[in-house]
């Protein structure tokens, strides 16, 4: 005779871990958005330096003004408007509250909600306009050689020295690595973690490497082929115009509790500003070539994800017809024999 034994459940969850937001450190909320959807930066244009007309003595050659030809500037404006109106709604049955040993309640299901899709959203969405719209956008680079770590810090050389001859700030400049990219720039021995205080760290910084705050993303927030991306918050207009989240207690559509939540936010980067923001992709290409032979097979391109199979297509210029993932894999083949 079998004895049906008791289960017993915890009065804890098993919470996903979640990466905090670190896009404040690389982005500015300096327009005011309060009472408008979009606001208009004027685009200024400034004037040429001339010699200066000095002793004229001649009526007939004397110019209108001593200083130069008399131009008014131009004043163009480029307009940011906020595109992105995004909310939730769930409910919290009394029921399943008072059942799940009060783990099912409003306040943290709202906190995890918030933790767990909101702030990844919109990072997501935020790093994809900064790599979108950067002034500068390197070549692919592979990361699975030998010699990566050697040359890794001549990339981000590189990627200063065009923000230094655009006259960026030196000050306040970050770095911004994958987890992947982050092991590599480690063993770096120019790589210093030892100057970034308790403060700095609880911000998301990990590290600083020539004179930049070196911070680790998610690559799962990241476009697919993100190597690493060198930003000047002055670049980068991240407003939040609207984040309102609220739990109704005492409604009459449910035995319970409904929450909603409405996040009204954009990101955009300034015309004039664009050359500070560096991004140094990665070759997909290298990735798939785990024999470093230069020969690709279905199984290293199986490996792959769908997103990764046509950046790899477009690293080959191969115009891709196919949309599953099988046929896609197929059709680089047969561009690759041909």
């Amino acid at each position: 005779m079998s004895i049906t034994l008791t289960k017993k459940f915890a009065p804890y969850t098993d919470e996903i871990f979640k990466e905090e937001s670190k896009k404040y450190l690389l982005t500015n909320t300096d327009y005011d958005f309060t009472g408008a959807h979009a606001i208009k930066v004027y685009k200024i244009t400034t004037a040429a330096m001339n010699d200066y007309a000095r002793n004229v003595y001649d009526a007939a050659e004397a110019p209108v003004s001593r200083f130069g030809a008399l131009l008014d500037l131009n004043a163009t404006t480029e307009e940011l408007l906020l595109t992105k109106d995004r909310s939730f709604i769930f409910n919290i049955d009394l029921l399943d509250y008072e059942e799940t040993a009060q783990q099912l309640a409003a306040g943290t299901a709202l906190a995890r909600q918030i933790r767990e899709v909101v702030i990844p959203e919109v990072d997501t969405y935020t790093y994809n306009v900064m790599v979108e719209n950067a002034g500068t956008t390197a070549s692919p680079i592979g990361i699975s050689q030998e010699s990566i770590t050697q040359i890794l810090y001549d990339y981000v050389i590189r990627g200063s020295e065009v923000l230094d001859e655009n006259e960026v700030p030196e000050d306040n400049r970050v770095l911004v690595v994958t987890p992947e990219m982050y092991r590599l720039i480690k063993k770096l021995t120019q790589f210093d973690n030892t100057d970034v205080g308790a403060q700095m760290r609880q911000r998301g910084v990990v590290g600083m490497l020539d004179g930049m705050l070196v911070i680790k993303v998610p690559a799962s927030r990241l476009p697919i082929n993100f190597g690493f991306m060198i930003a000047h918050p002055c670049a980068t207009v991240a407003p939040v115009k609207l984040d309102d989240y609220k739990i109704h207690a005492e409604q009459p559509l449910s035995s319970g509790a409904i929450v909603t939540g409405r996040i009204c936010y954009d990101a955009f980067v300034l015309d004039n500003k664009k050359m500070a923001i560096y991004v140094q992709p990665i070759s997909i290409s290298d990735i798939a070539d785990k024999n470093n032979d230069g020969e690709y097979t279905q199984a290293e391109l199986e490996a792959l994800s769908l997103a990764q199979l046509k950046v790899f297509a477009k690293e080959h210029d191969i115009t891709l017809t196919a949309t599953t993932k099988a046929a896609i894999i197929t059709e680089i083949l047969t561009a690759l024999a041909g």
